[in-house]
């Protein structure tokens, strides 16, 4: 795969944004994809690979169907992000997808850096739970990261869980190495260090604590790219709640129905319905 370049970038962050809109405007991604590569600057290949994901879609009703057939521009990190997406067992929203590939597009596009990009995609998997083999595969695949970032991605996949994340950042920085030589001036590192000196030193400050605790400091204090952050379901239980109150007063209006039309009615029976409890009760005549 050749690595994109930044007007390809800058595109694709363009397009996630407003498929994301569009479809969380309750639009259908099938008709947003048909209509949507001719607003891509038509000098990419992009407008040409979303054509492509419109018509597979129509034959397989998935997205992540036609990203994996086209391997030759979807990096290995973007097809997993939409495979996740489109996996029932996960809660990784499709809109969800949309604005992790749209930022890491965002940060591809501009002066970004191995480690940032890195970083990014480790945090994304972390935060979604979108399974740590697959994902750290595919970071070991991202064509636009040297080998000795995708190796060490590699190796991540391997010890995952042995070892945590704020301790293989601080053991592979120029700051771990500053600190063997202190006592070791003569000390080789056995790996080339890829973090710099700040990142080792704000990783063994992280040691023992939540990772998540690592990724904010890397974002505030060296810039590095802020990775959306799940929903809360507040908004799905508010949901659940209103429709609960809505199924419960039409019950109601049924059995007033049936109780009217057996000549039983008493609305003393059944109270105000949920949806007019607001609306004051008639005056007394």
């Amino acid at each position: 795969m050749i690595p994109p370049v930044r007007e390809e970038c800058i595109e694709q962050a363009y397009f996630f944004r407003i498929l994301r809109e569009r479809v969380e405007a309750n639009l259908a991604a099938q008709d947003i994809l048909g209509t949507v590569s001719e607003e891509l600057l038509s000098t990419t290949r992009l407008p040409m690979a979303v054509q492509f994901v419109a018509g597979e879609i129509k034959h397989s009703g998935s997205v992540a169907d036609g990203f994996e057939k086209l391997p030759h521009y979807f990096t290995p990190f973007q097809r997993f992000v939409m495979r996740q997406a489109e996996d029932d067992r996960r809660k990784f929203v499709f809109g969800a997808a949309l604005l992790v590939l749209e930022r890491e597009a965002e940060y591809k596009a501009k002066e970004h850096t191995h480690a940032g990009l890195f970083v990014f995609q480790f945090e994304c998997i972390t935060r979604n739970r979108l399974g740590y083999e697959d994902g750290l595969t595919a970071m070991s695949l991202e064509p636009t990261q040297p080998p000795a970032w995708q190796a060490n991605a590699s190796m991540y996949r391997k010890q995952i869980g042995l070892v945590e994340f704020a301790e293989l950042v601080y053991l592979r920085s120029e700051f771990y190495v500053a600190d063997q030589r202190r006592t070791n001036p003569d000390y080789t590192p056995s790996l080339q260090p890829l973090f710099g000196e700040k990142e080792g030193k704000i990783a063994k400050a992280s040691l023992g604590r939540d990772q998540l605790f690592l990724f904010s400091a890397l974002q505030r204090q060296l810039g590095y790219p802020e990775v959306p952050k799940p929903k809360p379901q507040t908004d799905a239980i508010a949901t659940i709640t209103t429709l609960e109150a809505k199924l419960r007063d039409v019950d109601i209006r049924l059995r007033m129905l049936e109780a009217e039309s057996r000549g039983t009615f008493d609305p003393t029976q059944f109270g105000k319905p949920e949806l007019f409890r607001d609306i004051p009760d008639d005056p007394a005549p």
